[in-house]
């Protein structure tokens, strides 16, 4: 499998990077908020185009620390050094870098201290593409590219507004283009050919929690003599993605055995943020992820943060309760009663107690992969969703949804269904979620995400 570059957006605090982030991404995922400082995490996601795919990473702010920095920071320092910490590290392994500047403002000394970041610390073959960003009037800001040419720290200079889309289709060409001078090209693997492919499992999970166990539980003797994967006490000894194929009877898995998932406040050292950064590119490539959690410790907030990601990710999902061996019998259903409750968005997830120690438990793991992956591939025939939208609206307040004229499922993973009704903005999202509970009690989906999509029938629909 090809490796897919990583495109980064640097900035300051506030000059407009989740909002395009979530332009370039083509939904709103990233927090978007005039406070600065509200984006801390990396979020990442993959951007399809139709001449190369990428992973795209929107950062906290950066470059306010300095004494006198001006404006763009926030009062609370240590969560600045965290998230400029974690930004310092994530341009470090980019492969091409979108630095953002506020078009409204005047450059900050938080500006011109990121941009010497950029000069010490960016690689010399990674492109620099300035974004001048809240530009309304894209020709008004054009002086502002040759001010910003002076600076000369870009390889390309382009003036949007995310909030209207205006540039975007600019930026979009021109990172495509930086891309492609790297070499990169677009992946020959396409919906349709996923079938064929050795379905890929991500192992993700706090530190410490038994990822590198469970790899080595599953290995063949002589792929345990060859490439054992280092297992330790201490947190964080895995640093890297390591592939594994396991055979299961005549199916074959493809394991990511990844760096585990610290929280950031105690991140000190760069590596993790590398670790933290392999983890999301390998979920973000995965079909399915397995959510390791320790059986003899509550379910912590991290635990909740990791499986949300793999949710919101829209990849198949199964909860992995490892060392279940260790509970009693009463302890072992009052630990699945707790992950119920402390998961409630991850309700179509299988929960599975095992032992990566003694194995018990493990062989079951692999039906539910294989379940789990034929369920995010399946396809419901447009016929019989709407015998199956019938029966489910009929005779219930559905208010927007008595409206649908049509419902058809998607060409996308996971499984998304597009419903046509009157006014779309009036769909409730609990009309939405009861659906989505008769959609599992009937044709299942177990271990997937469902996407629903509103769009406007008939005439509203071309207005």
């Amino acid at each position: 499998m090809s490796r897919l570059p990583l495109v980064t957006i640097i900035g300051r605090p506030n000059t407009g990077k989740s909002t395009l982030f979530n332009r370039l991404i083509g939904t709103r995922m990233a927090i978007v908020s005039e406070v600065p400082g509200t984006t801390r995490d990396h979020v990442v996601r993959k951007v399809e185009t139709d001449d190369l795919d990428y992973l795209l990473v929107d950062t906290g702010g950066m470059g306010a620390l300095r004494r006198g920095s001006g404006r763009g920071g926030t009062d609370d320092k240590d969560f600045e050094e965290d998230v400029h910490a974690q930004s310092l590290l994530a341009l470090e392994a980019a492969d091409a870098i979108l630095f953002t500047i506020n078009g409204r403002e005047e450059l900050t000394n938080s500006d011109h201290a990121i941009i010497t970041i950029l000069r010490k610390h960016k690689k010399r073959h990674v492109p620099i593409l300035l974004v001048i960003t809240k530009c309304d009037n894209p020709e008004a800001a054009e002086p502002l590219k040759h001010e910003y040419h002076r600076l000369g720290i870009a390889d390309d200079i382009i003036v949007v507004s995310a909030f209207h889309g205006l540039g975007i289709s600019e930026l979009e060409e021109t990172i495509i283009k930086n891309l492609h001078k790297l070499h990169f090209e677009k992946s020959k693997e396409s919906i349709n050919q996923q079938t064929s492919q050795l379905p890929r499992i991500a192992v993700i999970g706090k530190p410490n929690v038994g990822k590198s166990s469970l790899i080595n539980a599953l290995m063949s003797e002589p792929q345990r003599k060859t490439s054992p994967r280092l297992v330790s006490d201490i947190p964080g000894t895995t640093r890297d993605t390591t592939d594994t194929t396991i055979q299961y009877h005549d199916q074959a898995f493809l394991f990511l055995d990844t760096a585990g998932l610290k929280r950031h406040a105690k991140t000190e050292e760069g590596i993790e943020h590398y670790a933290m950064l392999r983890t999301l590119r390998a979920l973000e490539e995965c079909d399915v992820a397995i959510v390791m959690l320790d059986a003899t410790l509550p379910v912590s907030h991290q635990d909740k943060r990791i499986a949300g990601m793999a949710a919101d990710a829209g990849k198949g999902l199964l909860i992995l309760l490892n060392k279940f061996d260790l509970l009693k019998s009463d302890a072992k259903k009052a630990k699945y009663k707790e992950v119920t409750m402390a998961l409630p968005f991850c309700r179509f997830a299988p929960v599975l107690g095992a032992s990566a120690v003694t194995k018990d438990g493990l062989l079951k793991m692999f039906d539910q992969l294989a379940m789990i992956q034929r369920n995010r591939l399946r396809r419901i025939a447009t016929k019989e969703l709407h015998r199956w939208f019938g029966h489910s609206v009929d005779s219930q307040p559905m208010g927007a949804l008595q409206t649908a004229k049509h419902i058809t499922q998607a060409d996308e993973i996971p499984p998304t269904f597009v419903l046509f009704v009157k006014n779309p903005k009036q769909v409730q999202l609990s009309q939405l979620r009861y659906l989505e509970n008769r959609l599992r009690e009937t044709f299942d989906f177990a271990g997937t995400p469902v996407r629903w999509v509103t769009k406007a029938s008939g005439r509203e629909k071309r207005t």
